[in-house]
C-alpha cells in the first residue's frame, strides 16, 4: 500500500546559505525549506535519493509563498542493473510538469500545495526548477520550495507472478466476508501521509496520533468498535491540538530568534500547560491501554492483499491465478510528451503559518493534573508512519486517476520485510530475549542439515536455520569458535567437520542479512588460512569447499546491494591468494567457465569483473591461460548487456597489449567484412595502435594519394609520347627507329598501352621477287604482305596488329624473349635481367651479385645464400637463367630455344601464350624472322 517514503537530497544546483538543500530532508512546523542562490541561472536542478527503489504513486510540493516557480518538471531514475548507485550512473525519464500561481490573489501570504499522481519506478526524483514569477518580495529573482514529499511502495524484489508469498485469500475473510473491505485497498493512501499532516502538525502529537490510529484498526480486527469509536474521536481532537502547538511552537521560535526571551518563556509554559490538559482531559492512558489491554488476543496486523474473492469464497486451489501486470523497469517505462502536465490531484492554499488563530481549545472536564504521556524513543527518532500493517486495503475513493488499473504489490511478512530490508538499511529487527531459544526445525531442514546436526549438535543447527537474524549470526560465530578449539591428530574428523562447517557457510552467504552474510565469511576465512593448514587437509578437501561455495559467492556478486556485490567479489579476489586455494587452481578454473548468456546482466558483468582483476593481480598464474581466459572473452562478447561487453573489451585490450599476436588467433579474421561491426572494429584498431600500425582510415588516404600521384605522372608521359608521334609520323618514324630506339625513359612503367619496344636495332624490311611474270600473291610468299613494323626483333613474331601502339603491348604483355622488372617495372630482356638488375636497376643497391650462381640476390638474404651453397653454379661458356637457374647453351639461339621452345623454361609465363598463339599470328617463320633481323641481333642492354 502506498506511504510515505524516506529519503534525502543528494544535489541541489545551488542554495541559500541559509535556507539549505538539506532542510528538505524533514517536515516539521519549523522547516525553513530550501531557497536557490540570490540571481541564480535558471532551471534549477535538485535531485533526491529515496532509501530504496521504490515505485513511485504520489508526489507533493509545498512552494513557498512568494519565491514562487513558474514551473517544477518531474524525472524519475534509476541505475542499470549491475552498475553502482551513484548519481552519475541514474538514467532518467521524464515524468511532466506542473505550472505554479503567482500567488498574487492571496497578497503573498498563502503558500500552494501541489499534489499529482505518478506511476513510475525508481531510486531517483529529479525537479527541474524553472524561473521565478517575478513580483514587488522578491528582490533576487529567486525561487523556494519548502517541503518535498512521496508516496508509493517500496520494490524489495521484482514482481513474480509465480511468487509462493503472493497470497490470493486471507483465512480471516473466509471466516467473515464482511471483513473484505479491510483489506482490498491496495491504492489507499492515508492522510497522516500527506505532507500537510507533518508540516503543520506538533511532532510528538503527530507520533501519539499514529499509534492511535494502529489501536483503532486493531480495535476493528478485534470487533471492539465502541472502543474504535471513542479512538476516533481522539485522533480528530488531537488534530486540532497539534496544529495549534504547531503554531505555538512557530511563536516560539520568532521570539527566540528576535530575542525576546520572555516570550518566549511564556510561550512554553502555555505549551506544556496546555498539551498536559489535553492528555488529561481525552484520558490518553486510558486510550492507549499503556497499563494493558483488555482484550489480549494477539492480533496479526499485517493485512494480506488480494483480489476480492467470489461469495461464497471458493477454496484457495479452487482460485484461478490472478491476472498481474509487473510494473515496467524504468528503461521501458513509456515516456511522455515534451509537453505532457502531469494530473495535479489537488492543490491547496495553505496560509504562510498556520490558519488557526481562532482555534477554541477542547473542553476542559477536570483540573487536575496527571502525568504526562511518554512517547517511546523509537517512535520519536524519525518522522515515522503508519505501518503497513495498520492500513485498510479497501479501495479509496474514485477519482479520475484512481480509475487506472494497477498492478497488485508483492506480499511479504513482517518478519521477512524486516530481514530483506536489513539489505539496504543500517536498522536491524529486534533481538531475542536471551531466555528465548531457536524455533523448530521442520521435518525437511532437519533431513537437509543431518550432517551438520551430527557434527555440531541440534541446538546450534537451529540457531542457524532460525528466522531471527541474530541467531543465525551467532551460530555462525559458535562454528568458527569451535572450529579453531578443535585439536589436530585425528584427519577424518577434521574432514566432517570441514563438510558441516562448509554446509553452514553456503547458507550464510545466500542470507539476506549483511551481519550474517559477512559472519559467514569471516568463517570461511578461518577455514581456508587456518583450520586446512592446521589439519594438514588435502587438496580434494580444498577443492570440494572451493567447488560449492563459489557458486553462491558468485550469486551473491550480482546482488542488489552494492556493499554485498563488492565484499562478495573482494573475497574471491583474496580467496584467490590463499596458498592452500592457489595451489589447487580450482578457483581460477571455475572462474573462467563460460557463462549462458541468459546469466542477468549485474551477476554477467560480476563474474566478467572478477576474471578481470584476478587477471590483473596474477597474470597467467594459478591456472589462468591464454587459452582458458579468451574463450571466456569470446563467449562474454556475445552477451546482449553492454556493461558485460565494455569489460570483456578492455580486458582483452590488456591482455593484447601484453602477450599480442597470440590473441588475434581467438578472434575473427582481420578483414573488411569484420570490421564493419563496431566492436570488432574498435578492437582491431586498438590492436594496430598497439602494433604501432597507422590506422586502415590513414592507410587508405595515403594510397589514395599515391594512386593520384601515379595518374599525374601516366598523364604527363603520355603527352610526351603523343608528341613524338606526332613528330615522327609516317616513315620519319620509321626511319627514327631504323637509326636508333626510343628512349625508354619517357614511357610510362605502368601503363602496358604506353610501353615503348625495349631498344634493339630494327633491320631492313626482306624483299622477295616473284618468279617469272606471274603476279606475286599471297600464298606465294607471305612475307611479302609485312613490313619491318609488323615483325618483333625479339622473338620474331610477325603480326598485322603490329603497329606502333600494337608493338608496345606486345612488348609489354606477350613476347617470350622479355619480362618486367619486378622493382623498377622496366620492360628488358630475359638474357640481361641479371645485369639490369645489379647495374641500371632503380634497386640496385639492394642487391649483391652471387660469385657461383652469378645471379642477383637481395642482400638482407645474400650471407645466407652463399652460406648455403645450395644454388646451382653457372658454368663457363653456358647461359644461366634468372627464371629457372639453369645453365643453357651459349649464344641467342640457345636463349630463344630455352625461352621460347615447347620443352624450354618452365619458370617463363610468356612461353606459353606464344606457342598456344594461332598459325597466323605466331611467329611460325623462322626463317622470314632471322632474314628480315639479318644476322645477329642487337638487344636492349647486351649480352653475356
Amino acid at each position: 500500500m502506498p506511504h510515505k517514503l524516506q529519503f534525502k537530497v543528494i544535489h541541489a544546483s545551488g542554495q541559500d546559505d541559509i535556507y539549505r538543500a538539506s532542510e528538505l530532508n524533514h517536515h516539521s512546523p519549523l522547516t525553513k525549506g530550501w531557497q536557490s542562490a540570490r540571481f541564480c541561472l535558471y532551471p534549477q536542478d535538485m535531485v533526491i535519493q529515496l532509501e530504496t527503489r521504490s515505485r513511485l504513486r504520489k508526489i507533493q510540493i509545498l512552494s513557498h509563498q512568494f519565491l514562487i516557480p513558474t514551473k517544477i518538471e518531474f524525472f524519475v531514475g534509476d541505475v542499470p542493473d549491475g552498475a553502482p548507485l551513484l548519481l552519475e550512473s541514474a538514467r532518467y525519464a521524464r515524468l511532466g510538469y506542473v505550472s505554479l500561481s503567482d500567488n498574487e490573489k492571496t497578497g503573498y501570504k498563502a503558500r500552494e500545495l501541489k499534489s499529482v499522481h505518478v506511476d513510475a519506478v525508481g531510486h531517483f526524483l529529479k525537479l527541474n526548477i524553472h524561473k521565478n514569477h517575478v513580483n514587488k518580495h522578491n528582490l533576487y529573482n529567486q525561487v523556494g520550495i519548502i517541503a518535498i514529499n512521496v508516496i508509493g511502495d517500496e520494490l524489495r524484489r521484482p514482481y513474480d507472478i509465480t511468487d509462493p508469498d503472493l497470497l490470493l485469500d486471507d483465512p480471516r475473510i473466509e471466516r467473515d466476508p464482511a471483513l473484505e473491505g479491510l483489506f482490498n485497498k491496495p491504492d489507499y493512501i492515508s492522510p497522516l501521509d500527506d505532507l500537510a499532516f507533518d508540516m503543520y502538525q506538533d511532532p510528538e502529537i503527530a507520533q501519539i496520533i499514529r499509534r492511535l490510529e494502529r489501536k483503532k484498526q486493531e480495535a476493528v480486527l478485534q470487533e471492539r468498535y465502541d472502543y474504535a469509536k471513542r479512538l476516533k474521536q481522539a485522533i480528530t481532537e488531537l488534530q486540532k491540538v497539534g496544529e495549534k502547538l504547531g503554531k505555538m511552537e512557530v511563536e516560539k521560535r520568532q521570539a527566540v530568534e528576535n530575542e525576546d526571551y520572555d516570550k518566549a518563556r511564556l510561550k512554553k509554559v502555555q505549551m506544556d500547560e496546555y498539551r498536559l490538559q489535553v492528555y488529561k482531559d481525552l484520558n490518553l492512558n486510558d486510550l492507549l491501554e499503556l497499563t494493558g489491554s483488555r482484550h489480549p488476543q494477539h492480533i496479526d496486523l499485517e493485512p494480506v492483499r488480494h483480489y476480492s474473492p467470489p461469495t461464497p469464497p471458493p477454496r484457495l486451489e479452487e482460485l484461478p491465478p490472478p491476472t498481474i501486470r509487473t510494473p515496467p523497469h524504468y528503461e521501458e517505462y513509456p515516456l511522455p510528451r515534451s509537453d505532457s502536465v502531469l494530473e495535479v490531484v489537488s492543490t491547496k492554499t495553505i496560509p504562510s503559518y498556520y490558519p488557526f488563530d481562532d482555534m477554541p481549545l477542547p473542553n476542559q472536564k477536570s483540573k487536575s493534573v496527571i502525568e504526562p504521556i511518554t512517547v517511546p524513543a523509537e517512535e520519536t527518532s524519525k518522522s515515522p508512519r503508519p505501518p503497513e500493517t495498520n492500513r485498510s486495503k479497501n479501495n479509496s475513493p474514485r477519482t479520475p486517476h484512481d480509475s487506472r488499473r494497477l498492478p497488485p504489490p508483492k506480499l511479504k511478512s513482517i518478519k521477512e520485510d524486516e530481514e530483506k530490508a536489513l539489505t539496504l538499511e543500517e536498522e536491524l529487527p529486534p533481538e531475542p530475549e536471551n531466555n528465548q531459544e531457536a524455533e523448530p526445525m521442520s521435518e525437511v531442514d532437519l533431513r537437509e542439515a543431518s550432517t551438520a546436526i551430527d557434527i555440531f549438535g541440534l541446538s546450534l543447527v537451529s540457531k542457524a536455520y532460525s528466522k531471527t537474524w541474530s541467531y543465525r549470526e551467532d551460530a555462525l560465530t559458535a562454528v568458527h569458535h569451535q572450529m579453531q578449539q578443535m585439536p589436530t591428530g585425528n584427519k577424518e574428523e577434521a574432514k566432517s567437520m570441514l563438510r558441516a562447517a562448509i554446509f553452514l557457510v553456503k547458507r550464510g552467504i545466500d542470507d539476506k542479512v549483511y551481519a550474517v552474510f559477512r559472519a559467514a565469511l569471516h568463517l570461511y576465512r578461518m577455514l581456508l588460512t587456518e583450520f586446512v593448514p592446521k589439519h594438514k587437509l588435502g587438496k580434494p578437501d580444498i577443492t570440494s569447499a572451493v567447488e560449492k561455495t563459489l557458486p553462491n559467492l558468485f550469486h551473491k556478486a550480482g546482488d542488489t546491494a552494492v556493499r554485498n556485490r563488492d565484499d562478495a567479489k573482494s573475497f574471491i579476489q583474496e580467496m584467490a591468494s590463499f596458498p592452500e586455494v592457489k595451489a589447487t587452481q580450482t578457483l581460477a578454473h571455475e572462474c573462467v567457465k563460460p557463462f549462458k548468456l541468459t546469466l542477468g546482466p549485474r551477476h554477467a558483468q560480476s563474474r566478467c569483473e572478477i576474471v578481470e582483476s584476478l587477471y590483473q593481480n596474477f597474470g597467467l598464474k594459478g591456472g589462468l591461460t591464454i587459452d582458458n581466459i579468451m574463450k571466456f572473452n569470446v563467449e562474454g562478447l556475445n552477451h546482449n548487456a553492454g556493461e558485460v561487453r565494455d569489460v570483456i573489451e578492455r580486458l582483452i585490450k590488456t591482455m593484447y597489449k601484453n602477450h599480442g599476436a597470440p590473441i588475434k588467433d581467438y578472434l575473427p579474421p582481420d578483414d573488411e567484412k569484420t570490421r564493419k561491426n563496431t566492436l570488432w572494429r574498435q578492437l582491431f584498431e586498438y590492436f594496430d595502435q598497439v602494433d604501432g600500425k597507422p590506422p586502415r582510415t590513414d592507410a587508405k588516404k595515403q594510397k589514395a594519394e599515391e594512386e593520384q600521384k601515379k595518374q599525374a605522372e601516366i598523364d604527363a608521359l603520355q603527352k610526351q609520347l603523343q608528341a613524338l608521334r606526332d613528330m615522327n609520323a609516317g616513315k620519319a618514324l620509321r626511319s627514327d627507329r631504323s637509326n636508333g630506339p626510343i628512349d625508354a625513359s619517357v614511357l610510362s612503367k605502368n601503363d602496358p598501352s604506353k610501353k615503348a619496344a625495349p631498344q634493339k636495332k630494327k633491320p631492313e624490311a626482306a624483299k622477295v621477287k616473284p618468279k617469272g611474270n606471274k603476279p606475286t600473291t599471297k600464298d606465294d610468299d607471305d612475307v611479302s604482305m609485312f613490313t619491318v613494323d609488323n615483325i618483333c626483333i625479339f622473338c620474331g613474331e610477325r603480326n598485322e596488329s603490329f603497329t606502333e601502339e600494337g608493338l608496345d603491348i606486345h612488348y609489354w604483355k606477350n613476347c617470350p624473349m622479355l619480362k618486367r622488372c619486378t622493382n623498377c617495372k622496366q620492360v628488358v630482356e630475359i638474357a640481361t635481367y641479371t645485369d639490369h638488375v645489379l647495374t641500371e636497376c632503380e634497386a640496385k643497391s639492394n642487391f649483391s651479385k652471387c660469385p657461383r650462381c652469378s645471379e642477383a640476390i637481395p642482400k638482407p638474404e645474400y650471407d645466407q645464400h652463399v652460406a648455403d651453397k645450395a644454388c646451382n653454379p653457372h658454368k663457363t661458356g653456358q647461359n644461366h637463367c634468372p627464371l629457372c637457374h639453369e645453365n643453357i647453351s651459349s649464344g641467342e639461339d640457345g636463349w630463344k630455344e630455352h625461352l621460347m621452345g615447347r620443352t624450354g623454361c618452365k619458370q617463363n609465363p610468356r612461353r606459353l601464350l606464344a606457342l598456344n598463339k594461332p598459325a597466323g599470328g605466331a611467329a611460325g617463320n623462322k626463317t622470314t624472322a632471322a632474314r628480315g633481323r639479318g644476322g645477329k641481333a642487337g638487344s636492349v642492354r647486351g649480352r653475356k
